[in-house]
């Protein structure tokens, strides 16, 4: 049996808690972070102390403010957030459907940011959710521009299907990966749900490497790809601009 770290045991309580179990007792920190009820006592005491657990009056634990605080910092998180949040507005303004702003993190995509209005298609997503980077337009237009090596190690593992129509064939998404890069926007449709299709366009920190994707998603029966692919692609060329990035021609 091999001895888990103090660090790890640590870690394993915070990854107890995720979208499905936001508040979790004692009990269920303990099964679901794989550690005795004395051990995980200990470790939530700790973690309680510091702020980054909080318990409410019921005896239920949540993830506290002082984690936030430190998210804050992330230059990939809430920081590119700040930075981007007026151009998303403006895509909002300009559409009215649902605006994403998200980030690779290894083979999915993490969502820092979601605009939506009331009478947007529907869409599984929410600040934090992750979802496979085949699968949306945001995680086409970040695994294009991956580089050789992340996308066929992406490509060498079984893709997930959600709908009739997610592409789980790897040639087929090396051609859509290619066919991103040439045109520097990503159109997914009905990959995650039948009913909505997604705009993408990757965004630009300095020096050019894509930190990050924008999209707007909008239902798939009256969308506009035309016409949604230039304000996707401001958007994404305004927030790299705030970044720093230069492109090497102004058009």
């Amino acid at each position: 049996m091999t001895l888990r770290s103090a660090p790890d045991r640590l870690l394993s309580v915070l990854a107890a808690f995720d979208h499905e179990h936001p508040a979790l007792s004692l009990t269920d920190i303990s099964r679901r972070a794989g550690l005795t009820l004395t051990t995980a006592h200990r470790l939530v005491g700790a973690l309680t102390e510091w702020g980054a657990l909080e318990r409410d009056a019921s005896g239920v634990y949540h993830v506290g403010l002082r984690l936030w605080e430190v998210a804050a910092l992330a230059p990939r998180g809430l920081a590119l957030r700040q930075i981007a949040l007026p151009y998303l507005e403006d895509l909002y303004e300009a559409t009215h459907e649902n605006v994403q702003l998200a980030v690779r993190d290894g083979s999915e995509v993490v969502y820092i940011e979601w605009i939506s209005g009331r009478s947007a298609v529907g869409v599984h997503i929410r600040v934090g959710a992750r979802w496979p980077l085949h699968a949306t337009g945001v995680g086409l237009a970040l695994l294009a521009h991956a580089g050789q090596e992340a996308q066929e190690e992406y490509c060498a593992v079984p893709l997930a299907r959600f709908t009739p129509y997610t592409i789980t064939d790897p040639a087929e998404l090396r051609r859509m990966l290619a066919e991103v890069r040439r045109t520097g926007v990503a159109v997914s449709s009905r990959q995650v749900t039948e009913d909505a299709l997604s705009v993408a366009a990757p965004v630009r920190g300095p020096g050019g490497v894509v930190v990050a994707a924008v999209s707007v998603v909008v239902p798939r029966t009256h969308a506009q790809v035309p016409v949604l692919v230039p304000a996707v692609r401001l958007a994404a060329r305004g927030i790299s601009r705030a970044l720093g990035w230069r492109p090497s021609k102004e058009p």
